[in-house]
């Protein structure tokens, strides 16, 4: 019998929420530095911006983590992820604007620098806690140069590229997850073909041409095997008079 449930965790070693991580703390430096709460007395900016980042870095653990029963909403939430994080980064840019100035060039030493860093690979260990944040923290060393030791400009134009580093990364994984749902299905059609299997029935066979599970349909020549991906996948199959 196949499996039932999606992988699910494991989102400590995607490259997209270590850059999130590292955004989130970036950016309650950057706001614990820079603005000021007599400028923000409601603390609307400022509390927007840490959301934003706190959003993008917790969509991804939530979405992660809700794999296991929906592919669906681990693409909502990753979703969710990509889009607080570009809000994050329209903040940053009208801060610039503000100050006056405006984002770096991509060929600007600065933003080729930070786009040539490269983040480790972590290795799940069996002091995961720990073990993680000493990793992140000293991926977050990478990039403090510019996140921690210079100006504000330059603490921003770092956020920025950091930020469109992490979306991405999270632009390539909704298109696998796009991909991944349209060949495998959902938990529901996964379950049902189980439960048939199981039951000795007529268990659904896979697209010819995505793989994905198909779904009985009606015609009026007769009953057929369609792709559960339909209309993205236009695969069928002949259901034989034996089953």
């Amino acid at each position: 019998m196949g499996r039932i449930y999606n992988h699910s965790g494991g989102y400590r070693k995607l490259h997209s929420f270590n850059f999130a991580a590292i955004i989130h703390l970036g950016t309650i430096s950057f706001c614990k530095r820079y603005l000021s709460w007599k400028q923000d007395p409601l603390g609307k900016t400022l509390g927007q911006m840490i959301g934003a980042s706190r959003s993008g870095k917790q969509n991804i653990v939530e979405g992660s983590e809700r794999a296991k029963t929906s592919s669906e909403t681990e693409i909502k939430l990753t979703d969710v992820a990509k889009a607080s994080l570009s809000e994050l980064q329209g903040d940053l840019e009208d801060y610039l604007v503000q100050k006056p100035s405006i984002p770096w060039s991509v060929h600007a030493p600065d933003y080729r620098a930070i786009m040539s860093i490269m983040l480790g690979e972590f290795t799940y260990t069996d002091d995961l806690l720990h073990d993680y944040w000493r990793f992140l923290l000293g991926e977050k060393r990478k990039f403090d140069p510019w996140l921690e030791d210079r100006d504000d400009i330059t603490a921003a134009n770092a956020l920025i590229v950091l930020i469109q580093r992490a979306t991405g990364l999270l632009g390539r994984q909704l298109e696998q997850l796009e991909r991944a749902f349209v060949r495998d299905g959902g938990i529901r059609e996964k379950m049902h073909g189980a439960r048939q299997e199981a039951r000795g029935g007529l268990a659904a066979p896979n697209c010819p041409i995505c793989g994905a599970p198909m779904r009985k349909r009606a015609s009026a020549k007769g009953p057929f095997w369609g792709c559960g991906g339909y209309p993205q996948c236009k695969g069928t199959r002949r259901i034989e008079p034996n089953g």
